[in-house]
């Protein structure tokens, strides 16, 4: 069964989506509540904002389905739990899939489903479970026609900065990026790069696959809307971006100015003055 007729419920005409991440919750980390702590009021912010999917746990995206109208965006369903975000790792680490994920994510009408590839420093049973979870889930998305996400992470030391930084270095990027295309994905979230320019490499490691880099952690405004630009010209096929969202002082006005810069090519400048609302 195609895939396609999900896949064009989350790429426009231009081929280019932006995902919202409001699955934080499903984490366990009390620094990932932060703007979401009403889930409803937080995606029917983003909602009004109109971007082109809305990525939620199984819990909360009857929130989104049950808005009326067809106008409203797609449903990214998270599939995975993971408990590897804290400063400091718990004894026993997992990344564990959700029950029947693709049954359930065709009951939520979902246009996509994610699931994470984790590359932790010293955790290889970790990133076992991931591949096992990839290959499990692909077998499903195949029998079903739903797009399967894959999210390849190279994070730092949790020591450092929490687990949720981003190690941009390209030479570990580029091979679990590859990696993620050879176990079936149909669209990759993958991590920034520290050198933007070099992010063409990442597209091309995806093997035609479109690419949704992630944003991370939280950054400045003028930053994320830097990087975002950089990105799209690189050859991104959209974001997926969280924190940098819900958590703005005006999430609505950040969520068009993301959409601004990926569907209608605006410079950082005009962007920026969506946010503003001038």
């Amino acid at each position: 069964m195609t895939v396609y007729a999900r896949m064009n419920r989350l790429f426009g005409a231009d081929g280019k989506c932006f995902d919202v991440a409001i699955d934080h919750g499903f984490f366990n980390e009390r620094s990932f509540l932060a703007g979401i702590e009403n889930m409803e009021h937080a995606i029917s912010v983003i909602v009004r904002a109109n971007p082109d999917a809305i990525q939620l746990s199984p819990g909360q995206a009857p929130l989104l389905q049950k808005i009326p109208g067809k106008d409203k965006p797609a449903l990214v369903l998270r599939t995975d739990i993971a408990n590897v975000y804290g400063k400091d790792l718990p004894r026993h680490l997992f990344s564990q899939l959700i029950d029947d994920p693709v049954e359930q994510a065709l009951r939520l009408d979902a246009a996509c489903v994610v699931v994470n590839l984790l590359q932790l420093p010293d955790q290889p049973e970790l990133y076992h479970q991931c591949v096992a979870n990839v290959c499990k889930l692909k077998t499903a998305c195949e029998r079903f026609g739903v797009p399967l996400m894959v999210e390849p992470l190279v994070m730092q030391t949790n020591s450092l900065n929490g687990g949720y930084m981003v190690d941009g270095n390209i030479d570990k990027i580029l091979p679990l990026v590859r990696q993620a295309a050879e176990l079936g994905a149909d669209i990759i979230k993958a991590d920034p790069c520290d050198n933007v320019e070099q992010y063409h490499l990442v597209i091309q490691a995806a093997g035609g696959r479109p690419v949704l880099p992630r944003g991370g952690g939280k950054a400045s405004q003028e930053d994320i809307l830097s990087r975002t630009h950089a990105l799209m010209r690189q050859g991104a096929s959209g974001i997926v971006y969280g924190r940098n969202v819900i958590q703005h002082p005006n999430p609505e006005r950040m969520t068009r100015a993301f959409m601004a810069i990926i569907h209608d090519g605006a410079e950082v400048a005009e962007a920026m003055s969506v946010v503003n609302g001038a």
